[in-house]
This record gives structure tokens, C-alpha cells and sequence, in this order.
């Protein structure tokens, strides 16, 4: 055979290898989840919504939502990036102390999806342990950076005890143009009882002062959701379902 044919060949196996990779992330986003998938879109009981941060735990900005949680009587779940974890073991013991569900969202923001299976797998045991030996509880659910779920995810989250879940609706609070006001109609939008809301309580991972808005919104999501009758929580109280055409996870 000729090189040009050989280097086809591995060409073409290693595409096929990266596309299975990524192959479920074509299906993680939007109605097509939420219809599909509705363990992965995090749906619950339809008298609960699930209320889920990403990117902390955040210094500056984690103490403010834990206040107004604690103002609200309400518990939600975080989900925790592994490297802001190891640089604030203090703050993931008060989050757990305050009866937050502490959760993993990977050692850092890089999707999963760069790295690899073996990578991802590394990656997710990391974090999961870290947060286990501060918490003294081994952490749940999983949600990988940008939301996207790729084969390797799935694989390392089974063997590693986590399940996956990502959302029903979230308030786009990590650009320039963020207000209270906005991201309040962007959760509202696709709410419903069941549904799980992603916010996030750090400037991290979006704009630095984005969080200030997500925490202007807080009261006013909170409003409505005891307006429509719906109890919130973290997902451990959700209820999460898994749905008959789902398959990974």
C-alpha cells in the first residue's frame, strides 16, 4: 500500500475517533434534549425546580448568593470547578456546612471534549476526589464546561460514581449586555415545574461583573417560582428521571 493510502486510512480512523468522541454532544443542547433526554436535561418532579450554579467557588462573589440563600431558606447545588476548589477549601466547607449539594464540573473551564478519554477520566476523578476530601461526601452529579457531553464524559462519569445532568433553562448570565432584568425573562422563558435552572455565582468563567446581576435576579426568580407553586432545591431533591429513549449516563 501506498503512504499517501496509509496516511488516508489513519486520517480517516482518526476523524471517526474524534466524531465518536463528540458524537452526543450534537444532542445536549435545547428541545431536542429536554424532549430525548430528559435525565440528562435534568427534568424532576413536577412540583420542584432544581436550582444549579456553575464555575465557583468564587471569593468575591459565592459568599453573596449564600447569603440570600440563606435568607430565602432554600438550598441549591454547586457545581464546582476542581482548581477554584483546591484554592478555597474554607469556602467549599461553608457552602456544604450552609447544606448546599456540592457537585463536580471538572478541575478546570477547558471543555472535556480537547482532552480525550483517558484525559477526561483524570480530569473528573481529580475533581471528584478533591471535593470528597474537603466535604467529606463524595459528590453525585456531573456537568462538563460549556455543556457539552461527549462519549468519553459519559464513560468516566459512570465509572466514577457521577451522573450527568445539564439544564431545562438558563439565564445567559455570562456576557456584557447581563442584567437582572434579562436574565430573568432568559430562565422564565423555558421554566416549568420539573425543569433545572443553570446560573452561575462567579465572574470566573463570564464577564467579571456578571454575577452582580445574576444576584439582582435572584429574588425575583425565587418570586416566581413560590408564585407557581413550585418548591426550589438542589438536585438531590429533584427527583431526576430517566426518560425511555435515553440511553448514556
Amino acid at each position: 500500500m501506498h503512504p499517501p493510502a496509509i496516511l488516508g486510512i489513519g486520517a480517516a480512523v482518526a476523524a471517526a475517533a474524534t466524531a465518536t468522541h463528540a458524537a452526543p454532544a450534537i444532542s445536549t443542547y435545547g428541545p431536542l434534549r429536554n424532549r430525548l433526554m430528559p435525565r440528562l436535561a435534568g427534568e424532576g418532579r413536577p412540583d420542584h425546580v432544581a436550582l444549579t450554579f456553575d464555575g465557583g467557588p468564587d471569593p468575591v462573589s459565592t459568599p453573596y448568593f449564600l447569603t440570600l440563600l440563606q435568607k430565602y431558606d432554600v438550598r441549591a447545588t454547586f457545581f464546582l470547578l476542581g482548581s477554584m476548589a483546591e484554592r478555597t477549601p474554607a469556602l467549599v466547607r461553608e457552602i456544604a456546612d450552609a447544606g448546599h449539594e456540592i457537585a463536580v464540573r471538572g478541575w478546570g473551564h477547558r471543555p472535556l471534549v480537547l482532552r480525550g478519554p483517558r484525559g477526561t477520566h483524570r480530569d473528573l476523578r481529580r475533581t471528584r476526589d478533591a471535593i470528597a476530601d474537603l466535604t467529606g461526601t463524595a459528590p453525585r452529579w456531573f456537568r462538563p464546561p460549556s455543556g457539552i457531553m461527549t462519549v468519553g464524559d459519559h464513560l468516566a462519569a459512570r465509572r466514577l460514581g457521577l451522573t450527568p445532568v445539564l439544564w431545562t433553562s438558563r439565564g445567559e448570565d455570562w456576557t456584557t449586555r447581563t442584567t437582572p432584568e434579562s436574565i430573568h425573562h432568559a430562565v422564565t422563558a423555558d421554566l416549568h415545574g420539573g425543569g433545572t435552572i443553570l446560573l452561575h455565582d462567579c465572574g470566573s468563567t463570564s464577564v467579571p461583573a456578571a454575577w452582580q446581576s445574576t444576584l439582582g435576579a435572584m429574588p425575583h426568580l425565587l418570586d416566581h417560582c413560590a408564585t407557581s407553586g413550585w418548591e426550589v432545591g438542589p438536585l438531590r431533591d429533584h427527583g431526576v428521571r430517566r426518560g425511555r429513549r435515553e440511553g448514556a449516563g
